[in-house]
């Protein structure tokens, strides 16, 4: 009966679920799901429930303010960065495509390094970044960024024991720099489980549209779970800093996850609505004796493609 007593006590109810779940086994460790915890709590009226429908709704609401901020960037003179971090198949690129979507590409633009190359690696660390920072009046989003070094390249040893350190002492006052120097520096980290990113890797390798994503590094991650949770614990210790903090959010839910990134990112930038008055469409341009030349002289493109009877016309 003893026995049994002890085996029990291994064990509790999720108030959630009704189910038993296991507790943590005295000298065993136990690694907690990277996003079981999902941030602050927010107040039961606060809270937004969404499906597919309501989703695009509420993204397109967002992505017209996303429009405003990049006016108010644009009119202020401000310089802002955003780095978007995560494991592999986190939602980083979806989250960037939805912000980027509806944006002036001269104002907001992506940067997504390769590997770097021979004479790149010779330089400073944080050369060929600082090569692609924002002027006045521009926002810089990094899909991956400086914080390479502190993940994959600590985790496959393509940096040695001492670079990674340098690193660590060193990008908390290269971020501070960046900020005294006038730049908003926003650090997002996409967090997902392990049965989330296994299920968007098999998606990938099934779909031959997506299976360009996939990486030998993507694989190896994989295989290094915990390698890289370790990494990422020791990344956050050194350099989620006052100035300069880590957003962390939940993506096992894409829609969610795009929508709590982008609706985060408008709060941390006060701005104004610049919305110009409605524009009115001047008069087109009297001919005037122009005779257009003959069709026959041009080059057009074969009309496989030809409207239906009705003649929708969809963007």
């Amino acid at each position: 009966m003893a026995k049994k007593d002890k085996k029990n006590q291994k064990k509790s109810v999720d108030g959630n679920s009704g189910k038993e779940k296991e507790q943590p086994v005295e000298g065993k460790a136990v690694l907690a799901p990277e996003n079981s915890f999902s941030g602050p709590a927010i107040p039961p009226e606060q809270v937004i429930f969404i499906n597919k429908k309501s989703y695009e709704k509420e993204l397109a609401r967002l992505q017209v303010e996303l429009v405003k901020l990049q006016e108010w960037i644009r009119y202020k003179g401000l310089k802002v960065v955003v780095l978007f971090e995560g494991r592999d198949a986190a939602g980083k690129g979806g989250a960037i495509k939805r912000i980027t979507e509806s944006l002036n590409p001269r104002v907001c633009r992506v940067v997504a390094l390769p590997t770097p190359t021979d004479r790149e690696k010779t330089q400073w660390y944080f050369q060929r970044y600082v090569a692609h920072l924002p002027a006045a009046g521009e926002m810089v989003l990094f899909d991956r960024s400086w914080y390479n070094r502190a993940g994959v390249e600590r985790v496959m040893g393509f940096c040695t024991e001492e670079e990674y350190r340098e690193f660590l002492r060193s990008v908390p006052e290269f971020e501070r720099m960046l900020v005294r120097a006038g730049i908003i520096l926003i650090k997002f980290w996409f967090s997902v489980s392990d049965k989330e990113q296994e299920k968007r890797f098999q998606a990938r390798i099934a779909d031959p549209t997506k299976r360009w994503k996939l990486s030998p590094m993507d694989l190896q991650s994989r295989s290094r779970w915990v390698e890289y949770s370790k990494a990422k614990d020791e990344m956050f210790a050194h350099t989620d800093i006052k100035q300069a903090p880590w957003y962390v959010v939940n993506a096992d839910n894409k829609m969610c996850a795009r929508l709590n990134c982008i609706r985060h990112l408008l709060n941390l930038i006060p701005y104004e609505d610049l919305t110009p008055e409605p524009i009115v469409l001047p008069p087109r341009q009297e001919e005037h004796g122009y005779v257009r030349p003959p069709m026959t002289d041009q080059t057009f493109v074969p009309q496989i493609y030809q409207p239906d009877s009705k003649g929708e016309d969809h963007d």
